[in-house]
């Protein structure tokens, strides 16, 4: 009878071990460097890497700040308006700095983190499936979900008072509050001194305003999404490092990586004409992202496995997803809305230089891909 009661323990004893040496695995794999070893050893200084991180954290911090506010200072000027030519021409080059950051930098670091061959001893699937592109699609998806949503919200938000207010000026009203709203114009239609108002119905020109308004709200708040999010990620790579070999090139990399993202985030926010107040919160929030995330890297390094199983997840599905914001952003609200634009195609000469800057953005971006 107890041979028998030991017999049908054995296998429930089997599944506990089991269960308890996985768990165990990974709780250990968190904080040892069981993955990588060899490259975690290379030119290892714990001293140097701390210098060195405080480096990055001021060098990234003004690269940030610098990108950032040069469009917003610069739409003051005359020759840098957000309805100018140099404005948009600034804008292809951006465009093509967002498209290089998704394609080129995303997508390889979140192949790299989905695809180490630690994960495949923990779940074969890794190695069957492209995790990649699945989730860098399912977040182009989501994208265009949340700017349809989004879009629609806001241009009943901005476009319900001025709707009200029309058809209040419709129903009846006097010449001054008819030339308040823009809807009427005083054209001389008789003699010397005679003026008549005349109703041109101009609502869908007011439409096209809010619009336009309404897509640069979003298209800028998005892009800052996906920005942010990659932008912690890298931080914490740099924070977590030991290495000061690998993290030298690394901060003048991420240094103009930063600068270039922080332009291309900067001319949306100035194009969507926020407030000042709102403007300096999200340049703030964007150039202190990485610096931010350095710093958390630094203060966990001593803790922290980056090549954990669920540290390579948890980035290579962060990074996928970032890197479907910013390739739908890049491609539909940048590109595609810029350049099928009348402005550009009236043009020829702002459409050769909107295609050179585009490609020129693109490329130095694409280039930093060997450092960082």
């Amino acid at each position: 009878m107890f041979l028998i009661q030991d017999l049908f323990s054995l296998p429930r004893l089997h599944h506990v071990i089991s269960a308890e040496s996985v768990l165990q695995s990974l709780g250990e794999s968190v904080t040892s460097s069981s993955c990588k070893s060899t490259e975690l050893e290379q030119c290892r200084d714990e001293s140097a890497a701390l210098v060195l991180k405080f480096v990055a954290m001021a060098s990234i911090l003004l690269a940030g700040f610098g990108g950032v506010a040069i469009p917003l200072a610069g739409k003051s000027r005359r020759f840098l308006r957000p309805d100018g030519d140099a404005f948009t021409a600034a804008r292809a080059f951006a465009a093509g700095v967002i498209l290089a950051t998704g394609f080129v930098h995303m997508l390889r670091d979140s192949w790299e983190a989905l695809g180490d061959p630690c994960l495949r001893t923990y779940w074969s699937a890794w190695a069957k499936f492209p995790f990649t592109g699945f989730f860098a699609m399912v977040s182009a998806l989501c994208t265009l979900l949340i700017d349809f949503m989004a879009t629609a919200y806001y241009e009943r938000k901005e476009g319900r008072g001025r709707v009200e207010r029309a058809k209040v000026v419709e129903c009846g009203s006097d010449e001054e509050a008819l030339l308040e709203t823009g809807i009427v114009e005083v054209k001389d239609v008789g003699g010397e001194g005679s003026h008549a108002v005349q109703r041109t119905h101009s609502h869908s020109h007011h439409r096209d305003d809010v619009e336009s308004t309404v897509r640069h709200v979003v298209v800028s708040q998005v892009l800052e999404l996906g920005i942010v999010s990659h932008s912690m990620i890298i931080g914490l790579s740099l924070g977590v490092s030991q290495s000061p070999c690998t993290m030298r090139p690394l901060i003048v990399a991420l240094s103009f990586h930063q600068f270039f993202e922080g332009f291309a985030l900067g001319g949306c926010i100035a194009q969507a004409q926020f407030k000042t107040l709102s403007a300096t919160i999200m340049s703030c929030f964007f150039a202190l992202t990485t610096p931010l995330g350095v710093a958390i890297g630094a203060g966990i390094a001593s803790v922290f496995n980056p090549y954990s199983p669920g540290a390579l997840i948890t980035e290579g599905i962060l990074d996928s997803f970032s890197a479907g914001i910013l390739m739908y952003m890049a491609l539909v609200d940048l590109i595609a809305a810029e350049f099928l634009s009348k402005k550009m195609h009236c043009n020829f000469r702002l459409q050769i230089t909107c295609y050179c800057l585009l490609f020129l953005g693109a490329s130095l971006m694409s280039s930093l891909a060997i450092w960082a």
